[in-house]
């Protein structure tokens, strides 16, 4: 097993996660990871808690991929969080999960002040009857290692090549599909709406985007627009989507976009004209990114 917050699922997550995986099975056990309904800096110190680059729902959904037989969610409280790294071992670990075999990443922590490293870890596997496997590092293309933090800090700059190589993916958001005020149907651009999310959830700078969409109806490629509307005086900060040669229904339902490209910053035009104008230069644009993308370049 293995346990931790998991946020983003990045590339240094999955090699843990497959580790377990391979050695559950290479020993006829149940590979089981161990993760939190939410960030702990969200309990512990709300103010310095970092914005996520997965919700609960969107981590379980890359989690679901990854061929563990379980995936456990514990609720973190005050309580838990004032557990020393024993009583958590004793009291979850061992207890609850019965662990034969824990994997963790080279700088995990857990427990009271996160004193529950590796060497702590280790001695707790020796006097409890489980093996401990510090996993090493994975580096990303620029030869630092992978983390959560540095894909935050990529995502909040828009730099979204750099984010999808920690990840191994693109960056995503889900929501549901809502109704909007059909100015996009009227410029000749039927747009998909959903809300902005709320919480703790980490966007893109605001802009346009050539994005690829996961619909219950199939994939499709699509350009976005993350922000205000200024043409129209409008500065609520939402999400539209225009799907390319695509017609349906998406009300009520749960899509996926995959942040591929920024095409551009949001502006104000003098006309409609203009913008619709200009949105035939992102569509054109955003189709040549994305089908770049699907090819991998």
């Amino acid at each position: 097993m293995t346990v931790g917050t998991f946020d983003g699922v990045h590339r240094g997550h999955r090699f843990v996660v497959d580790r377990v995986v391979a050695a559950a099975r290479a020993m006829g056990l149940r590979s089981v990871l161990v993760t939190f309904d939410m960030h702990p800096l969200r309990v512990l110190n709300a103010a310095a808690a970092p914005r996520v680059l997965t919700t609960h729902h969107e981590k379980m959904e890359v989690l679901a991929a990854s061929g563990l037989d379980e995936i456990a969610v514990v609720p973190f409280t005050r309580s838990l969080a004032a557990y020393e790294a024993d009583q958590f071992v004793d009291s979850v670990l061992v207890e609850r999960f019965g662990v034969r075999e824990l994997f963790i990443g080279h700088d995990h922590g857990f427990g009271r002040g996160r004193t529950g490293d590796a060497v702590v870890l280790e001695r707790l596997g020796k006097t409890r009857g489980f093996g401990v496997h510090v996993v090493p590092p994975v580096d990303g293309r620029d030869g630092r290692p992978v983390s959560s933090t540095a894909i935050r800090s990529a995502v909040a700059a828009g730099e979204l090549r750099h984010a999808a190589d920690g990840l191994a993916r693109p960056y995503f958001v889900s929501g549901i599909v809502e109704h909007g005020e059909s100015r996009g149907a009227a410029l000749g651009y039927r747009t998909i709406n959903l809300a902005v999310p709320g919480g703790d959830k980490l966007l893109p700078p605001d802009g346009v985007y050539a994005v690829r969409v996961q619909t219950p109806l199939g994939r499709h490629a699509s350009m976005l627009n993350l922000g205000g509307r200024p043409t129209f005086d409008d500065d609520r900060r939402k999400i539209e989507v225009h799907l390319f040669d695509t017609a349906g229904d998406f009300y009520g339902r749960r899509v996926r976009i995959d942040f591929l490209a920024r095409l551009r910053d949001i502006r104000k035009f003098s006309t409609s004209a203009e913008l619709v104008a200009q949105l035939a230069r992102d569509d054109a644009s955003a189709r040549t990114l994305v089908a770049r993308s699907a090819a991998g370049l």
